[in-house]
C-alpha cells in the first residue's frame, strides 16, 4: 500500500515517503500525536502534514481520537491507529500443525485459529485454512506473514528439514489462495524480531537461539535483524558438534549434529513436540535424564560461546518450547559459557519473555513491508499482555 515501488514516480515517491513518516509518528505515538506535531517533526508545513493526515484517514489506517491538553490556544485533536479496519493474517507453520492469526494495525490479536494435518495433506490443509480467512475477511486483509523452519528469501522455501520441503515457491501459491501479498518469515528470525521489538533499548549484538526440536539462531543488532547474503544466517542446527561413529544420527541424515545432541528430542525423547503446552513438556523434563541434558546443555553451550566470541554479544536469550526446561537446564547452560575465553568477555543466558504473542514478530515484519512502518515496543507489550 505504502511500500509500493517507488521509482516509477518522483513526485508519487515523495509523497509515499511523506505518508510514511506522518503515519510513523502516529504509530509511535498513539493518541497523543497530532496534526501540528507531525509538522514540526517533519519540517513540513502545516497545510501539508494536514493532507497526509487526511490521506492516512481515507486509507483507514488512522482516525482522529481525543483532544490534546491545552496549551493556551485551541486545543489540538489527537491521532490514534485505526484498528478497526485492517488485518494482518499470521500463518506460523509447524511440521504436524499451523498456528493462524488475525492481527489488527494496533498489534493486537482479534481471532486466532488452529490446524492439524500430516505430511501428506499439509498443502491441502493449509491452503483451505488461508482461503477461508480470505472469504470470511475479504476487503481487510492487508497482507499475510508466514512464519515457518527453514531458510527462506521471503518469497521461496529455500529448505526446510523439519517440513522436507525444498524449493518450494509458498508465497507464490498462497496469495493466488487468498489475493494479497504473502511474505515468508523464518521463525527464528521472527522470535528474534519479537524479543527485540519489546524492548524500549535493544543495544548492541544480540544471539537468539531458538530450542525445540530443531535448533536454529538469529543476530539483532540494536534491534534490527542482522541477515546474511545469502538467507543462511543462524543456521546452526546441523553444525557437526560431535564426532565418530558413537555421534548419534540426525534426521538429515548425518551424524554428530548440534540438533542430534541439544534438541528437546534429543534431550527429552522423540515425543516431544514444539506444539506441546509448556506445561506437558515441563513434565516430561522433570523426568528426563540427567545426563542427556548436560551433553545438550554442553554442546549447546560450546556452539554458543564461539558465536558469542565472535559477536562480542551483549547477550544471549534461548526461545522456543525450551523455556519449559526451567531454571535447572539455563544454569547447566550458563555455568558452561562462563569461563571467559582469553580476551574475552562473559556472556548472560535467558529465556525469551514468556508473555510474548507468537504472532509478534512475523507480524511486525509484514506491517513493515506492507506500510513502512513499526510498533512501539510499548505497543507490543500491550498487545502481548493477557486480558484481565
Amino acid at each position: 500500500m505504502l511500500n509500493s515501488d517507488d521509482t516509477l514516480d518522483t513526485q508519487a515517491a515523495l509523497r509515499r515517503a511523506n505518508l510514511r513518516r506522518a503515519l510513523q509518528l502516529v504509530f509511535s505515538e498513539p493518541g497523543v500525536q497530532t496534526r501540528a506535531g507531525i509538522a514540526r517533526a517533519t519540517g513540513l508545513t502545516a497545510a501539508t502534514a494536514s493532507s497526509l493526515v487526511a490521506e492516512l484517514i481515507d486509507l483507514d489506517l488512522i482516525v482522529d481520537g481525543e483532544q490534546a491538553a491545552s496549551t493556551g490556544g485551541k486545543r489540538a485533536t489527537t491521532l490514534t491507529i485505526d484498528a478497526t479496519r485492517h488485518l494482518i493474517v499470521v500463518v506460523v507453520i509447524r511440521p504436524s500443525e499451523a498456528a493462524l492469526a488475525l492481527v489488527a494495525l494496533d498489534g493486537t490479536e482479534v481471532e486466532s485459529r488452529r490446524i492439524s494435518y500430516s505430511p501428506s495433506s499439509r498443502d491441502a490443509v493449509l491452503d483451505e485454512a488461508v482461503a477461508r480467512i480470505g472469504a470470511e475477511y475479504e476487503g481487510r486483509l492487508l497482507v499475510v506473514g508466514v512464519q515457518l523452519p527453514g531458510t527462506t528469501d521471503g518469497r521461496r522455501v529455500l529448505e526446510s528439514v523439519q517440513l522436507d520441503w525444498t524449493d518450494v515457491a509458498l508465497a507464490d501459491r498462497l496469495e493466488r489462495v487468498i489475493g494479497v501479498p504473502v511474505l515468508l518469515v523464518n521463525d527464528v528470525d521472527a522470535e528474534a524480531i519479537a524479543e527485540a521489538a519489546r524492548e524500549d533499548e535493544a543495544d548492541g549484538y544480540r544471539l537468539f537461539v531458538h530450542l525445540g526440536t530443531g535448533i536454529g539462531a538469529a543476530v539483532t543488532l540494536d534491534g534490527e535483524l542482522a541477515p546474511g547474503p545469502r538467507d543462511r544466517a543462524g543456521e546452526i542446527g546441523h553444525v557437526q558438534v560431535q564426532f565418530g561413529d558413537d555421534a548419534p544420527a540426525c534426521r538429515c541424515g548425518r551424524r554428530g549434529c548440534l540438533e542430534a545432541v541439544a534438541s528437546l528430542t534429543a534431550m527429552l525423547g522423540d515425543d516431544v513436540d514444539d506444539a506441546m503446552d509448556e506445561a506437558v513438556i515441563a513434565e516430561v523434563a522433570a523426568s528426563a535424564d540427567e545426563r542427556r541434558l548436560v551433553v545438550g546443555a554442553q554442546a549447546l553451550a560450546g556452539a554458543i560461546r564461539l558465536i558469542a566470541a565472535v559477536l562480542d554479544a551483549r547477550e544471549v536469550v534461548i526461545g522456543g518450547p525450551a523455556r519449559a526446561l526451567g531454571d535447572r537446564f539455563l544454569r547447566l547452560v550458563q555455568s558452561e559459557i562462563d569461563y571467559p575465553a582469553m580476551g574475552t568477555v562473559g556472556v548472560s543466558v535467558r529465556y525469551s519473555a514468556a508473555d510474548a504473542s507468537i504472532s509478534t514478530g512475523v507480524a511486525q515484519v509484514a506491517l513493515s513491508r506492507a506500510l513502512g512502518v513499526r510498533w512501539s515496543p510499548a505497543q507490543l507489550r500491550a498487545a502481548s499482555a493477557p486480558a484481565s
